[in-house]
């Protein structure tokens, strides 16, 4: 479908009378040349790239420009039937896109999946548009130069679309049993709204969101504003930090909220719980603050300006996410699921991969944080984590113990591999390997170190394998990393332990 800046074709005042063959062939004459891709009346410049050719999600993201804030207005409407399967959600949205040009462009993409386009504009500007799968193809009316900023303003509706991942879970818009929840890991935020989204290209937010009065809408930093009028009730979110869009968030229902008295210079804690798992999970959301403090210690200042999270139903959502700010997790979590993924906050979400390749610097660090809470607090140490993986002696089966070497941490085979165990556990024992052979105090101060350098910024495995090795240069310099990155982050099958 393409849309064009209306064009009022006035023949009244040129001819007194219009056969009304002579009107129709103007009128499809008008149209059909709006239609043309090539037409503009800007000039210079070329497309930005449909995609930014990642390893997994070659679409992903869009090339030409960078986005530095979205403002998101969604006017949501819920209606459930017997059970979530009997639905159905409505959105009216608007999203304003400022971004700045790195290139000279005559056109652009944003993904969007599914959801009806209404209008487009640049700078104010009615611009052209054509939907093709996921992209959402921009033709301003001028050309943009190169560093220049420019806003971009979408106006869609419809029924956000649940969507399926390639290793067959779900995320994008998840109908629940009182609401809806939005994940967008690592191609679900496309279903709600449009942007560049792939996690190279981090960016601010405001998320405004309007919702029936009984309802809550819960998103990522900090609640600016709640009003209520006719009705319904609006939700101001805003982060002011910057943010890949896959962490991005938005959960609708009737939630229990909570927000635990912090220490002073402590960022406030915002926990949204469904009822239903309020009295389950009391006691390791009370773990929270504890958690944050325990973390700076390790991983240095909390990265962002508010923490939480969001408690959904068990039934209702199938993983844990590290949704910025505030995890989203599935029923009442124990301690160690939230100290996995608080530890996101500084990695993964602080410091974001920079293509979906590199996502054991999320998964290795967060899982190697649940075994240095183990072992601070009474429960099995970091190596014998470590020794009952290489034993076997981990997982509950044979076969998951079995799958810590399918293939290397940092070239998962395909995208349906990007989540599974060697992304996590065999990549955590990377870490511990790094340990092993700098020593305890060098480590811990890489871990610091390397979460201030790339503090609010995107990083991929050659970046941190460089940065390990000039750490360890000062720290230790008869460390030799090299065969740890061969044999254990790049190496095929099971390694040698020594």
């Amino acid at each position: 479908m393409v849309s064009c800046p209306p064009r009022i074709l006035d023949v009244s005042r040129s001819l007194p009378v219009v056969p009304a063959a002579l009107l129709a062939a103007a009128l499809t004459f008008t149209l059909t040349s709006c239609t043309d891709e090539g037409a503009g009346s800007g000039t210079g410049g070329t497309r930005g790239a449909a995609g930014l050719g990642d390893p997994y999600f070659p679409k992903l993201g869009n090339g030409g420009y960078d986005v530095t804030h979205y403002a998101l207005t969604l006017d949501v409407d819920i209606e459930r039937g017997k059970d979530r399967d009997d639905h159905e959600d409505h959105v009216d949205g608007k999203a304003v896109v400022t971004a700045r040009a790195k290139q000279d462009l005559s056109a652009f993409d944003l993904d969007l999946k599914g959801m009806d386009v209404e209008s487009v504009t640049v700078d104010g500007a009615l611009a052209r548009w054509k939907r093709k799968g996921q992209e959402l193809i921009v033709r301003p009316a001028h050309a943009l130069e190169k560093g220049k900023t420019f806003r971009t303003t979408v106006r869609y509706s419809g029924e956000p679309r649940t969507i399926t991942d390639p290793d067959g879970s779900h995320e994008g818009w998840l109908p629940t049993a009182d609401g809806a929840l939005a994940l967008g890991e690592p191609t679900g935020s496309m279903a709600w709204f449009p942007g560049n989204h792939h996690p190279s290209d981090k960016a601010t937010y405001d998320i405004t969101v309007t919702v029936p009065q009984r309802l809550q809408a819960v998103s990522n930093g900090e609640l600016r504003r709640e009003s209520t009028k006719d009705g319904r009730t609006t939700f101001a979110w805003r982060s002011a930090e910057p943010m890949a869009s896959y962490l991005a968030t938005l959960a609708i229902g009737a939630y229990e909220i909570r927000r635990p008295t912090v220490g002073e210079k402590k960022p406030p804690v915002y926990i949204a719980v469904d009822p239903e798992e309020a009295e389950g999970s009391r006691e390791a959301l009370d773990d929270i603050p504890d958690i944050i403090d325990w973390a700076e210690i390790n991983f240095g200042p909390y990265p962002f300006s508010s923490t939480g999270a969001i408690v959904e139903r068990e039934e209702d959502v199938e993983y844990a996410l590290e949704t910025q700010n505030r995890p989203v997790v599935p029923g009442a979590p124990d301690t160690s699921l939230l100290v996995h993924e608080l530890a996101h906050q500084w990695y993964g979400n602080s410091v974001t991969p920079r293509s979906w390749r590199d996502m054991w610097l999320n998964e290795g660090f967060a899982t190697y944080a649940e075994w240095l809470w183990q072992e601070d607090h009474g429960g099995d140490s970091a190596q014998e984590n470590f020794d009952a993986l290489y034993e076997g002696d981990y997982f509950d089966t044979a076969e998951a113990d079995e799958g810590v070497w399918a293939f290397p941490p940092a070239e998962p085979p395909s995208a349906e591999h990007i989540s599974d165990s060697p992304v996590y556990e065999r990549a955590a024992m990377v870490l511990h390997k790094i340990r092993q052979a700098i020593g305890d105090d060098a480590f811990f101060d890489l871990l610091k170190g390397w979460a201030t350098a790339r503090r609010h910024g995107n990083a991929s495995t050659a970046d941190f394998t460089a940065y390990a090795e000039k750490h360890a240069e000062k720290t230790a310099p008869d460390a030799d990393l090299k065969p740890i990155w061969e044999e254990w982050l790049y190496g095929e099958g099971k390694p040698k332990k020594a």
